[in-house]
């Protein structure tokens, strides 16, 4: 297994959820503008999307002016929610991700030395993840750049909340 590591998916995904979330009060948000504001691919975008109304986060609103809207209010979805959704589980190793049909632990754990390690790493991860939520990630945005008329690209981190 690959180390925890968030994907473009994941990150991508997080930040579209942010900018529906801050964009939706005039209505559903197309994919169209938010590829535009998060410098993305349209067809990539779509394919996030997916994977988002998949997992309930999103609603989808047919016809013209359509777009999408979140299902329920910013402060109800969590990071880790949204992070799932894009990439599953974020264990650091296969013996302690949850799966549907394993709910116990590595059938090894006992023998293990290093078992407690990776359960609580990945019990940190989750705990960060689970505590925030979108409308936390907007908050925090909104209260560091309130005062920064250039907010927008950094080198590896791109978010605009600007139109």
């Amino acid at each position: 297994m690959k180390p925890v590591k968030i994907s473009t998916k994941g990150r991508y995904g997080l930040r579209m959820m942010i900018d529906i979330a801050m964009n939706q009060q005039e209505g559903p948000v197309s994919v169209r503008d938010i590829a535009r504001r998060q410098s993305l691919s349209d067809k990539y975008l779509e394919q996030i999307i997916t994977s988002a109304n998949k997992a309930g986060l999103l609603k989808s609103i047919r016809g013209a002016g359509g777009g999408y809207q979140l299902s329920r209010p910013a402060k109800e979805i969590s990071v880790g929610q949204i992070l799932r959704a894009m990439e599953g589980s974020l264990s650091p190793v296969d013996c302690v991700r949850e799966a549907a049909d394993e709910p116990a632990p590595c059938r090894n754990a006992g023998e293990c030395a290093t078992y407690e390690l990776w359960r609580d790493i990945k019990a940190a991860v989750d705990q960060v993840i689970d505590s925030r939520t979108l409308q936390d990630m907007i908050d925090n945005f909104t209260r560091k750049n309130k005062d920064d008329a250039s907010v927008g690209k950094e080198e590896n981190c791109q978010w605009s909340a600007k139109s």
